[in-house]
């Protein structure tokens, strides 16, 4: 990666020691594990802290006995609220990164501007919308809400045409095993590996197209299917839900993003570190957000103690 150049010099002191931008589990697993260090960090978070996680009604694959999504989540608010060496700033967006040599600055929605030796971006992603899927054709200015928000009342003896095969299905039907509903999944082949584990539940449909032409209204949700050899087929719902994934969201300026909106880790200012869903598509998920939250803490750690080997990104024995 080429050397970025300076800017203006470090602020004669700094706000804090690690800046953390999200309070989702890979943003609150980074300031829990700086203070473990010592290290003072600032959160910033424009809702409340792990709010995603309080869409997920079941989980089968966390450690430490959580069973949901708001328990879990419970717990790691109860924990950073009680941690003294985390300032939280809710209700607070990181609007400007902007990193020099020897600090980053970040700019919030109020003008404030922080200042710390070294920042963690845990934005994450968020729920993509037929418009950005070129397997879709539907109106430019639709706006479909993501099958978590389903409520399993509504969905009760009714067809829900579920565009994309994300795991939010298997969340879905998890949380509602009795639910009396009938899931009509069209996906596209890039999401043939995801259905693995929705394939045998009698409530689901699948339906592997090449193309999705969508047509709404006020009592029914149709859809034009293309299959992948090319044969058309009309299917009809009560409604439709989003499960096509989702799209990574960051703040502006000096953070390098991929032809696909994400943030490799490897490619950003050294004093700009990477963690939970923005690192890449592959491996969204709550285990792998938490571990990388400690271990980016961890990284400006060691960088900080001058520890860390920058041609080997590993720590010195």
């Amino acid at each position: 990666m080429a050397e970025t150049p300076s800017r203006t010099g470090s602020p004669a002191t700094l706000d804090t020691d690690l800046i953390v931008i999200g309070g989702g589990p890979a943003g609150c697993s980074a300031a829990r594990m700086a203070a473990s260090v010592g290290m003072n960090s600032v959160l910033i978070e424009p809702d409340s802290l792990c709010r995603n996680l309080y869409r997920i009604p079941a989980l089968n694959n966390v450690l430490g006995g959580f069973t949901s999504g708001p328990g879990l989540a419970d717990s790691i608010a109860a924990e950073l609220k009680s941690t003294e060496l985390c300032r939280l700033e809710l209700g607070r967006q990181a609007t400007q990164l902007s990193a020099s040599d020897d600090h980053v600055t970040i700019t919030l929605d109020t003008g404030a501007r922080l200042t710390a030796p070294y920042t963690i971006v845990a934005t994450g992603v968020g729920p993509r919308q037929p418009r950005e899927a070129s397997w879709i054709t539907a109106p430019s200015d639709l706006t479909l809400p993501p099958l978590w928000q389903a409520d399993a009342y509504d969905a009760e003896g009714r067809t829900l045409l579920v565009l994309g095969g994300d795991r939010t299905i298997g969340t879905f039907l998890r949380a509602h095993p009795t639910t009396n509903t009938r899931l009509l999944v069209a996906y596209p082949a890039s999401d043939d590996y995801k259905i693995e584990e929705i394939c045998d539940d009698p409530r689901v449909a699948l339906c592997p197209v090449e193309h999705v032409n969508l047509q709404l209204a006020d009592d029914v949700a149709t859809a034009e299917t293309v299959d992948r050899s090319g044969k058309r087929q009309t299917v009809a719902a009560d409604t439709v839900f989003l499960s096509i994934g989702n799209a990574p969201s960051a703040p502006s300026g000096d953070i390098v993003r991929d032809a696909t909106g994400y943030c490799l880790p490897s490619a950003q200012h050294p004093r700009i570190i990477v963690a939970g869903d923005l690192r890449s598509a592959r491996y969204q998920r709550i285990m792998t957000a938490l571990g990388s939250g400690s271990e980016a803490a961890l990284h400006a750690y060691y960088a900080a103690k001058r520890l860390l080997d920058t041609d080997t990104n590993r720590t010195r024995s």
